[in-house]
């Protein structure tokens, strides 16, 4: 595992954090309870017994409250504490100047929803650095908790990797913080002559799933391995698992309702699809997060600077299975992206987690036999493709000779009035036999085809041709090439400042009064997109796009003032179309 340069938390022991941390309650009636205080606190104290009304929740708590004067004080460490080591981050190009005027308004509204929401403040990072700091003194060891487990014929391992916080909102401008923080990655492997052979690896990332997550072993595109072992990029402070070193533009949709949201996608698609102006489906709507996974950091792993310890884990471990609660505070995030997560085992709301009683699941597996099941599997398909095909051909030739003879019955009952009744029972039995004839030949030609493709299939896998590695990914999360971003720090700048002189600009216009508001308006944002193009390197792409705003804006403009005209137009027009049709049809 390589991290970003910089990062402060690493894969710890869950012991130590226990005996750091304080246990508490939530109460339904939004009261808070400490249970153990910080100090007394011990991995057999976690695991006991305790009843709780329904809508209760357990947590720990990493860093208590902290007054102004402690606040301070721990800010200051932490900022002496980052100046003086060797590895520091550097944010390179900024995150608010990937993306335009629009996702910058939605980053602003992001950051006011956490003025009213539950959230953990910056001191409370600077806090958890330097405990963490203070953990590893006195424990450095790199730990995974692993587990192994078979299903369907893999074996399944799983690394579950825990650190005490997660800072990727106050360390590296992401979407959020809180305390402790559990990832996973997993590696399927099958048994073939006594050896277990690994087959596919599968890394937890943020909104990812199922087959996304994983690669092949011979994946040459994404998959990096150091002799037999899987490279594992992580993100600075969200600690999310990569397969390629790179910055990582996260796509964080904000929240609306779902009505406006399909309206959005709509209007959207009109965008791209209708009037050809480009873009990512959607791209108006996310946050410009970036996650860094650059990998110039501490690597850890064999062969590397520092190695793993592992902790074995299954559903027998006690603080595994009997512990339900967040493994950090509870900052009551109706969003839920501050609070801290459950352990490996649990979600949040104390359900089991699908990774944990479904590992084939989490990466889409359970549909995928091991190779050596493959083949047997693919000859037994072939098998009963034969035999079905025999049945077809048997039964065919029977139902369209029986299908004949109730046409020529049907045919004999023309021109007798009196047989009316059986005529219409008769032709509905005729139906129902042609469907179920058709239904049947349909059958037949679908059967040729997929024995033909079963057999391409066990030919090439008697070659040892497999198929492509990456056929399974719908959406690979990809690094943003940092090559195709060339903005210069006067960009850069300007889109850190943007957003306010919009506002300090809005405000100026309604403080003056000026009479024709709305325009002015409009011509203040004209102002800012067309500055911001000079900047940006895309003037002739957005002076593209700004005539055809203002092209769609007066055509909405002519059709409320004239709507009149526009609708006797309309109907002259298509009742001239209508001549003309019909003139063509009346020469042919």
């Amino acid at each position: 595992m390589h991290f970003t340069s910089g990062e402060q938390f690493f894969p710890m022991d869950v012991e130590p954090y226990v005996d750091a941390c304080s246990l508490w309650l939530y109460h339904p009636d939004d009261r808070d309870e400490q249970l153990i205080p910080e100090g007394a606190m011990t991995m057999d104290a976690l695991i006991e017994p305790r009843a709780a009304e329904f809508g209760s929740l357990f947590y720990l708590r990493f860093i208590g409250e902290l007054d102004l004067a402690e606040s301070t004080k721990v800010l200051s460490d932490a900022s002496r504490r980052k100046r003086r080591q060797e590895l520091r981050f550097r944010a390179g190009i900024g995150r608010l100047a990937r993306g335009g005027l629009l996702p910058r308004l939605g980053d602003a509204l992001f950051s006011a929803t956490l003025l009213i929401r539950g959230r953990v403040p910056g001191a409370t990072a600077a806090a958890a650095e330097l405990k963490a700091a203070e953990l590893r003194e006195a424990d450095d060891r790199f730990v995974y908790h692993g587990r192994v487990v078979r299903h369907g014929g893999w074996v399944i391992c799983q690394y579950w990797f825990f650190f005490a916080y997660n800072n990727w909102r106050s360390g590296y401008h992401g979407v959020n913080d809180h305390e402790s923080d559990w990832e996973m990655i997993a590696v399927y492997l099958y048994e073939d002559e006594g050896s277990l052979i690994p087959e596919w690896f599968a890394y937890a990332s943020h909104d990812f799933h199922g087959a996304d997550l994983r690669r092949r072993f011979d994946d040459p595109t994404d998959l990096r391995l150091e002799g037999a072992h899987p490279v594992v990029f992580a993100g600075a402070g969200s600690h999310a698992s990569y397969f390629q070193a790179g910055e990582y533009q996260a796509a964080v949709p904000l929240p609306v309702p779902r009505r406006i949201e399909g309206a959005l996608a709509a209007l959207d698609r009109f965008w791209r699809d209708t009037l050809g102006q480009g873009g990512e489906p959607g791209s108006g709507l996310r946050i410009p997060f970036v996650d860094f996974a650059r990998g110039d950091g501490v690597s850890v792993g064999p062969g590397q600077t520092r190695a793993w310890s592992p902790n074995p884990i299954d559903e027998k471990t006690p603080w595994v299975n009997a512990y339900r609660g967040l493994w950090g505070l509870y900052a009551q995030d109706p969003i839920a992206g501050e609070n801290a997560p459950a352990g490996p085992m649990y979600n949040r709301d104390g359900s089991v987690r699908s990774a944990w009683f479904d590992p084939l699941g989490f990466a889409e597996l359970d549909k995928v036999p091991p190779p050596p099941e493959e083949l047997s599997g693919l000859e037994k398909d072939r098998e009963e493709l034969a035999a079905r095909r025999e049945e077809l051909e048997r039964i065919i030739p029977e139902r369209a000779s029986a299908l004949q003879q109730l046409g020529v019955e049907l045919l004999s009952m023309q021109g007798s009035a009196h047989l009316g009744r059986q005529h219409t029972e008769l032709a509905a039995r005729v139906e129902e036999a042609a469907t179920e004839v058709k239904g049947l030949r349909r059958e037949l030609a679908e059967n040729h085809a997929l024995t033909e493709a079963v057999e391409r299939q066990l030919e090439a896998f008697r070659q040892g041709r497999r198929i492509d590695p990456r056929s399974h990914i719908r959406k690979a999360a990809l690094p943003t090439l940092l090559g195709t971003m060339r903005f210069g720090r006067a960009a850069q700048v300007w889109a850190a400042l943007s957003l306010s002189a919009l506002f300090a600009g809005l405000a100026v216009l309604i403080i003056v009064g000026t009479d024709h508001l709305l325009a002015w308006v409009l011509v203040l944002l004209l102002a800012i997109i067309v500055g911001e193009s000079f900047l940006r390197g895309t003037f002739v792409r957005t002076v593209n796009r700004v005539a055809v705003l203002l092209a769609l804006l007066g055509t909405a403009i002519l059709v409320v003032h004239f709507w009149e005209w526009v609708l006797v137009g309309a109907l002259l027009a298509f009742a001239a179309f209508l001549v003309v049709e019909r003139v063509r049809e009346l020469r042919a």
